[in-house]
């Protein structure tokens, strides 16, 4: 992982969340693409860290989101929560539809880096929540 320090002091806890789980494509991104290149060739790896950067994305995106709608109120928040992840889902499938069909992409090595890495990201951030790893998050100590 990188060592550069998460942004703590006075910094929304969405957004650290986001922040931890931005770092840990440092590992699982190499990963995903090294998989998608012995799995695909040199066009699966290309894919393969498109489809990475685009969850990056909608993880940056989602503690941007979260982090403004706190600001404002518990009901925006709430509103944010379940209306912001649909929106996202959607704008990663619409942003991979449009990819697929302006560039000559491995879809197939596209589609399954890029759930792959949001699986994996959510469950080694859960993970790391349940085991309070977070140590700066005041809420998990």
């Amino acid at each position: 992982m990188t060592t550069e320090p998460v942004p703590t002091s006075g910094t929304p806890i969405e957004t650290i969340l986001a922040w931890h789980t931005i770092k840990r494509v440092a590992v699982v991104g190499p990963v995903l693409v090294g998989a998608m290149w012995l799995w695909r060739g040199e066009a699966g790896a290309i894919a393969g860290l498109i489809g990475v950067a685009l969850v990056t994305a909608n993880f940056w995106l989602s503690g941007a989101i979260m982090s403004l709608a706190a600001r404002i109120s518990l009901a925006m928040y709430h509103a944010a929560a379940l209306v912001g992840f649909v929106l996202r889902l959607g704008l990663i499938t619409v942003t991979m539809l449009i990819v697929a069909r302006l560039f000559e992409i491995d879809r197939i090595a596209f589609g399954i880096s890029a759930v792959i890495a949001y699986l994996v990201l959510i469950g080694l951030e859960a993970v790391a929540l349940v085991k309070g790893r977070e140590r700066e998050l005041e809420w998990s100590k």
